[in-house]
């Protein structure tokens, strides 16, 4: 009996051990999860945030991408760069002509220059930025130059645009453009997007692609375009291709803004942009240039004039109302001036 009871005992004070030492396992599986579950939202909840912070700050960038900011003066590139949205053209300016006609604008605050192989005058202006520079205490970072390669050229591309790169002679190409279509154009513009990675052309583009052009080619290549240059002016103004280009996140230019040699005349002396240019007390040249910012479209007028060279930097000081734009809008005749 004594033994039976003895038993009874030990196998209760067992059972007793048993259940407070169940109790502490069960608290420390439970303070395990506790902490594991912890740790995870811990080591999850800034990575979450990090990600919805660098999307927000995408969505932001693709925003900002291909809208014109007229304080500064710019639009942001879909390479990353910002590019000036007013400039100098320098098709047909001579030598001494074209180094004093960049000088004029650099010296005004302009800060974009277009050139080109066919120009002939890459060197002029690769001198005229050079001179300003070390005159006006320009940063070369500022200034924004634009050259092509031409057709002719597209069988040995390397060749054209180290060409480009030793007569400008300003360290880099901040854009360099196909001319126009043309036989190994993919090929070129291929061996441009090499020069990208190399860092001595920062933004690649396009000029004379229209809508037929720009959907063969595109699927082609690597680096999408920053920029597409056309002919566009009040009478000929590509009013299908300019949201065609722009909603595929690249910036429109237009060459021959005010019509072109020849045709610049007429333009200027119409009298509904005579009209609205009284309205605001400026010129017709401006007016037309601001009509074109206005759409979203940067200008190069070419001039060899210092004078006019400024008036075509003033285009910040008026703003054409939706009534005025329409105006304009009619004007158009589908005329090209050029064969581009």
């Amino acid at each position: 009996m004594k033994r039976v009871f003895l038993g009874l005992l030990l196998f209760v004070m067992l059972f007793i051990v048993s259940a407070c030492t169940g109790k502490d396992t069960d608290r420390e599986t439970e303070q395990l999860t506790e902490d594991t579950s912890t740790s995870f939202e811990s080591d999850t909840a800034m990575p979450i945030e990090d990600d919805a912070e660098e999307t927000e700050n995408q969505e932001t960038e693709m925003i900002d991408m291909g809208i014109f900011d007229f304080e500064t003066k710019k639009v942001m590139l879909n390479s990353g760069y910002e590019m000036p949205i007013m400039g100098l053209g320098t098709y047909a300016l001579d030598y001494d002509t074209c180094v004093s006609s960049v000088k004029a604008l650099l010296q005004n605050g302009g800060r974009l220059i277009d050139t080109a192989y066919m120009y002939g005058n890459e060197d002029a202006v690769g001198e005229g930025v050079r001179q300003a520079m070390e005159e006006y205490g320009i940063p070369r970072e500022d200034i924004f130059v634009i050259t092509k390669i031409y057709p002719s050229q597209f069988d040995d591309p390397e060749a054209a645009i180290d060409m480009a790169l030793d007569k400008l002679d300003i360290g880099y190409i901040d854009m360099m453009l196909l001319h126009h279509p043309g036989s190994g154009d993919v090929k070129a513009y291929k061996a441009m997007e090499k020069y990208v990675e190399k860092g001595k052309i920062r933004s690649l583009g396009l000029s004379n692609w229209y809508v037929e052009e720009l959907t063969n080619f595109l699927p082609q290549i690597n680096i999408t375009p920053a920029l597409v240059q056309n002919e566009i002016h009040p009478y000929y103004q590509e009013q299908d291709v300019v949201p065609f280009i722009q909603e595929k996140g690249i910036v429109v230019q237009c060459w021959y803004p005010l019509g072109g040699r020849g045709y610049t005349s007429e333009l200027l002396g119409d009298e509904t942009i005579k009209s609205i240019a009284e309205a605001h007390g400026v010129s017709s040249a401006q007016v037309i240039l601001r009509w074109d910012l206005q759409r979203g479209i940067v200008v190069i007028p070419g001039s060899g004039n210092p004078d006019h060279i400024k008036e075509n930097l003033d285009l910040f000081g008026f703003e054409l109302t939706e009534d005025e734009m329409e105006q304009i809008s009619v004007l158009d005749r589908g005329e090209k001036h050029d064969w581009y």
